[in-house]
């Protein structure tokens, strides 16, 4: 097969991507969505016997350069998540957000966990405790679209729900740099508690000297990007090679210390971002790049390469697959929630908390593929984490809107009371 054979199939990635993204949008739900719906479409051409059909799609080839792509387009989401990590604003917003942050980590992670025990056994904890951990992500943006259109996204539920977000996915990234590392170690690390052994302690120092010497050199870094950013503002030389301190940092981290090569995109993106004022021009340059073209190979290959699990589920899967769902929208509704009412939030704003907290997208679909690739995870769990993605992007901005407009209602009945 000849190489230049690969761009059909990224061309139709790339054009049902975009049409479908856009679908997906017109309908009130993330692009992410589309993408992955994109990729499910082209992954049923695997069920028409066309031998044309099959090689131009399905071939060895094809399927080396997308998984390289998704692979691309993955380390650039996470970089790209890092450099929106304001900082700043995670010191401003006190402890309320710490505590529901905490509270919406420790709770699903806790739901998933137990899920997987009672289904799979208590004695694969590493594998149980990954499920728990895929669970923790976050993504707000849905959140965020709605209580802006509501005007409530600088009440003090909606700034508590955006820096919860973000403390959210630092901790998330920690966990799953701890998991994967303990994975890393082989056989001996996946089951029962012999991961708990005196490697374990040798997991936890590569960790932790990745974390402190990464994080030393960010701040030469940071110095070196802010006298670039003197001498030649808006240049192409800064997001060029910002692009290059993530690549090296993915590159280390895997490679190195047995961390996930998405951490170390993640780490790069927090240390570059934030506070430099040539922020908001890097980052614009990385999405365009990413989502123009890493980003959508990335979340079709997902349909793609898991298209076949789809008609695999047997039964045992299929309730494991229902209450895992089910767990991962109530622990973020009650973790959240709990931890805003430990903060004295009423009981209405307390529950948009954990509604608004609620939903998932890209980096719970990135932690799911990186606990495939561990052999942590089975692959037939993606049906489910798709639909956890479709259930709460739907669900949140409907009980949003509910909670506020019942909350109106009420006042103006309380008001007309009054007056009477």
């Amino acid at each position: 097969m000849e190489a230049f054979e690969v761009l059909l199939p990224l061309a139709l990635i790339l054009c049902l991507g975009k049409l479908m993204g856009l679908g997906a949008h017109r309908i009130g739900m993330p692009t992410v969505i589309g993408m992955l719906v994109a990729g499910i479409l082209i992954g049923l051409l695997k069920y028409i016997p066309w031998e044309p059909l099959q090689n131009a799609f399905f071939a060895p080839l094809v399927s080396e350069v997308l998984a390289v792509f998704s692979k691309l387009g993955v380390v650039l989401i996470m970089f790209s998540a890092g450099l929106g990590t304001d900082l700043k604003q995670l010191r401003s917003t006190g402890v309320a957000s710490v505590v529901i942050t905490a509270f919406g980590v420790v709770v699903p992670m806790l739901f998933g966990w137990l899920t997987a025990s009672l289904f799979f056994g208590f004695e694969n904890v590493l594998s149980n405790l990954f499920y728990g951990a895929i669970l923790t992500a976050t993504s707000v943006s849905v959140t965020v679209a709605v209580l802006k259109e509501l005007g409530k996204l600088e009440s003090k539920v909606g700034t508590s729900i955006v820096a919860a977000a973000v403390i959210d996915d630092v901790i998330g990234i920690i966990v799953l740099s701890i998991l994967t590392g303990f994975s890393s170690e082989g056989e001996n690390a996946q089951v029962g508690w012999k991961w708990f052994s005196p490697n374990a302690g040798m997991v936890v120092v590569k960790i932790v000297l990745f974390f402190v010497l990464f994080i030393a050199l960010g701040v030469g870094l940071r110095k070196a990007f802010d006298i670039m950013e003197r001498k030649a503002p808006h240049n192409r030389r800064v997001p060029i090679l910002s692009l290059v301190a993530c690549f090296v940092y993915a590159y280390c981290a895997e490679k190195l210390f047995g961390v996930a090569d998405i951490t170390g995109a993640y780490l790069a993106g927090i240390l570059l971002g934030g506070t430099l004022s040539e922020t908001p021009y890097v980052e614009n340059k990385v999405d365009t790049m990413g989502y123009l073209f890493f980003s959508p190979v990335f979340f079709a290959n997902i349909g793609i390469a898991n298209i076949d699990y789809f008609s695999q589920i047997d039964l045992p899967f299929l309730a494991f697959g229902c209450v895992y769902v089910v767990a991962a929208l109530l622990g973020k509704l009650i973790g959240c929630g709990a931890g805003a009412k430990l903060c004295k939030f009423s009981f209405h704003d307390s529950l948009r908390v954990g509604l608004g907290m609620m939903v998932r997208a890209e980096v719970v679909l990135i932690c799911t593929e990186k606990g495939v690739a561990c052999g942590l995870v089975d692959a037939a769990v993606f049906p489910f984490v798709i639909l956890i993605i479709l259930l709460s992007s739907v669900l949140t901005p409907i009980l949003l809107k509910w909670s506020y407009s019942h909350e109106e209602k009420r006042l103006k009945k309380q008001t007309e009371n009054t007056a009477d």
